[in-house]
């Protein structure tokens, strides 16, 4: 469902410097074009983060509703590249990307012309997961553990900043890599003991298999470590000064359909299911269950993010060595296309 690897991602973002230098002229740029039927409706290319996935439905909802296509646009959505969404937008190959914040503000102390213009989800929904039977249900827990991870620095800032906070000694968390292998079996083989995971996908099949897990949400530990927006939408400097009206008009249609993911998730889960087939029904339906109530705190409000998560999320990154240059969090994102609420 997202992403795999913060490193592989941080890696990623290196190669983008060279793509920001490039001409924005692909397919995704210019006011002035079609979708070739002759039609006169806009494209507008939105770049995803990873395949399809619940986190998307409510822009599949608004495609299969013509909510876009009233607004004068055809939306097409492509999967990413192997180095990442951004690559994408930087390089004009696309109006839209699915990101993260811990992607987005890393390419800006880069130098990279993005912003975010939308939070897709509200808040985090991530935990830190673990077989019941190992007894891990606080940070502290985690002394004396084996934590699976990729090796990126926003995992050791983030386990460092839980463990100390609850009384504990990070040092003595052990890491592994936890590879591609599935969460499930790696927890049960004993490979390791603890893994991070998204609740709105991985979590689910967890519960699905009947595993029975403890689960560290790290939206409950706010106190310790910040909330922060994954994923969200990002757009050129180059889109915002060429498409302004197209920007907004695809926010308002697409937080038009984030909003019928709320209100209705059979019709989320049917749009995605639409747009791809190969992903596994019940799975789709029981995501898009958990994230109606999760897209945003009020369905009038989506997409609007709060300047205190940019700039908390900004000093810890700083704070984690992830910054290659000072950025202002306020610049970092705008709420200026949403539709009010």
């Amino acid at each position: 469902m997202i992403s795999s690897t913060t490193s592989r991602r941080r890696g990623a973002l290196l190669a983008l410097v060279a793509l920001a230098l490039l001409p924005l002229t692909a397919c995704g740029s210019g006011g002035a074009s079609s979708d070739g039927s002759g039609s006169g409706l806009r494209r507008f290319t939105v770049v995803l983060d990873w395949t399809p996935n619940t986190n998307h439905a409510g822009m599949y909802l608004a495609q299969a509703e013509g909510w876009y296509r009233d607004a004068g646009l055809d939306v097409r959505f492509v999967e990413p590249g192997e180095a990442g969404s951004l690559q994408g937008l930087v390089a004009g190959k696309a109006d839209v990307a699915v990101s993260v914040q811990e992607e987005v503000l890393p390419a800006i102390a880069q130098g990279l012309p993005i912003q975010s213009v939308a939070a897709i989800l509200q808040h985090n929904t991530s935990s830190l997961v673990s077989l019941a039977a190992d007894g891990i249900e606080t940070p502290r827990d985690l002394e004396g553990a084996t934590y699976g991870g990729y090796g990126g620095p926003l995992e050791q800032a983030l386990i460092d900043a839980l463990v100390t906070c609850d009384g504990g000694d990070p040092s003595k968390v052990r890491s592994v890599d936890v590879g591609d292998a599935d969460y499930r079996i790696g927890l049960e083989r004993d490979q390791y003991d603890v893994v991070w995971i998204f609740d709105g996908w991985d979590g689910i099949r967890l519960d699905q298999a009947d595993v029975d897990t403890n689960r560290i949400e790290l939206a409950d530990q706010t106190e310790c470590i910040p909330d922060w927006y994954t994923p969200l939408l990002a757009t050129s400097t180059q889109v915002e000064t060429e498409r302004p009206d197209d920007l907004r008009a695809f926010l308002e249609a697409t937080a038009r359909g984030y909003r019928g993911a709320m209100a209705d998730p059979a019709a989320a889960t049917d749009a995605l299911l639409a747009g791809a087939p190969d992903l596994d029904p019940a799975l789709v339906r029981a995501s898009a269950e958990y994230l109606s109530t999760r897209y945003a705190d009020d369905p009038a409000t989506w997409g609007h993010q709060d300047p205190a998560v940019w700039e908390r999320f900004t000093a810890f990154l700083d704070g984690a060595g992830m910054l290659d240059a000072e950025v202002d969090p306020a610049a970092a994102w705008t709420d200026e296309y949403l539709p009010d609420p």
